[in-house]
């Protein structure tokens, strides 16, 4: 008889585990998921994300859009014009995230405290 989990699940959980860990390295970041969602209407500049996601600074934005392209989340395609413009948009992966991040919305629209704000 056994008292304790089996190595497969042990070794299911650590698999669950190092995944939920590199999920949240890039989401858990103030303002990715935020920026995410921002793209999900489409593509917008860097003006535009910016005016949308209030409180955010170009700085953080920036960073953010250029970690979300390096994980292959967002592309950025640049216009050469003139004039040059710069648009960010969902790839396929950052499109797959978007049922998931609806559902911790509605989590948290359930679950958390109603006090902060974006």
């Amino acid at each position: 008889m056994s008292t304790g989990p089996s190595q497969h699940d042990v070794e299911a959980c650590e698999r669950g585990d190092v995944a939920l860990t590199r999920a949240f390295a890039v989401l858990g970041k103030r303002w990715s998921g935020v920026v995410l969602g921002s793209l999900r209407q489409g593509p917008a500049g860097f003006r535009e994300l910016s005016r949308a996601i209030e409180g955010v600074s170009d700085s953080v934005l920036s960073d953010r859009l250029s970690e979300l392209t390096k994980e292959g989340l967002i592309a950025r395609t640049v216009d050469p014009g003139p004039p040059v413009t710069v648009s960010y948009e969902l790839t396929a992966g950052g499109l797959a995230l978007m049922p998931a991040l609806d559902l911790i919305a509605r989590w948290a629209e359930e679950h958390l405290p109603q006090g902060q704000r974006c």
